[in-house]
């Protein structure tokens, strides 16, 4: 298994009490501070992301979005000249 380089740092500010617990937790999983800590923070941040990018909405909502999906492409005035003009960042 490849080791990718760990080049980065991230610092922290923590009470005594916080730093104290986490380096206790860590002494008693038997890791460093940084084995414990990161796996954590890795799958924390993860989750977050992962909530963040979600679409979440009703069955009420997404039928209602999928009945206009079904609907029949409407015409748009215009929009078919302006497709054949040639691009604006075009050489």
């Amino acid at each position: 298994m490849a080791t990718t380089t760990k080049s980065e740092r991230l610092e922290l500010r923590l009470t005594a009490d916080q730093k104290q617990n986490i380096e206790q937790a860590a002494a008693i999983s038997g890791r460093s501070v940084t084995e414990f800590s990161v796996p954590l923070l890795v799958e924390e941040a993860g989750e977050v992301i992962r909530q963040e990018r979600q679409l979440r909405m009703s069955k009420q909502a997404w039928d209602s979005f999928n009945a206009i999906l079904d609907e029949p492409a409407k015409s748009v005035a215009g929009l078919a000249d302006l497709l054949r003009r040639p691009a604006v960042f075009s050489e």
